[in-house]
């Protein structure tokens, strides 16, 4: 099966360092208002989800052009139009999905997308988050986290929700060999890739990756 590349209305700081992050085949999914950074790449999403309140008139008749699958909700629901777009693509079966503009100007929407992907039903699937200059997922236990990148670019460890044990690095420039990383403390924050790849492992808990890029491709 294909990737899923969900657009949801967050910022996104280059749109051509987005485009480079899209690949031929993928299956493109909007969340409402992420329709303007498909459609400002050129791009059409296959079908846009949400209560539409930030679809402009002329984003919707070039959806209805290209035959795009609406799926509207109430305005007044319990999930934002991002849960939505997620839940579909994992709904259909999608193994990787890319979260294109899901970080923003809002803490509340930041962190409330975070939140969503540690959904249990998202275990076993490659999801991330990415902007073109920061790429956002979360390790779990019995899995080995990849970071791939360039020598110098920033990768930080952040606990989720309590203490994550057993925490392995290889490839970082400050390596962590099986130590405990506590939410209340700040030692996995600001390391460096030392090559093009680094891994990260554990053995409980639920770890937040953060790799900055230095230099965009």
């Amino acid at each position: 099966m294909s990737r899923a590349v969900i657009f949801v209305n967050g910022h996104i700081p280059d749109l051509e360092l987005v485009r480079r992050l899209t690949r031929p085949g993928d299956t493109l999914l909007a969340a409402d208002g992420g329709t303007r950074h498909a459609l400002a790449l050129g791009l059409t999403p296959s079908v846009v989800i949400g209560d539409l309140d930030s679809l402009t008139d002329d984003d919707r008749r070039k959806l209805d052009a290209a035959g795009t699958e609406i799926r509207r909700y109430p305005r007044d629901k319990n999930e934002t139009d991002f849960e939505l777009a997620l839940h579909y693509a994992v709904e259909a079966g999608y193994r990787e999905i890319l979260l294109v503009a899901a970080l923003g100007d809002r803490l509340d929407q930041t962190l409330g997308n975070l939140a969503l992907l540690t959904d249990p039903s998202l275990v076993g699937l490659h999801v991330r988050v990415d902007d073109g200059v920061e790429q956002v997922y979360f390790a779990r236990r019995g899995t080995q986290a990849q970071v791939e990148g360039s020598p110098g670019d920033l990768v930080s460890l952040i606990p989720w929700g309590g203490e994550v044990t057993g925490v392995v690095t290889d490839g970082l420039r400050w390596p962590l060999r099986g130590e405990t990383l506590y939410p209340y403390k700040t030692r996995g924050i600001s390391n460096e890739l030392l090559g093009e790849t680094a891994s990260v492992s554990l053995k409980s808990g639920l770890l937040l990756v953060v790799h900055s890029r230095i230099r965009q491709s």
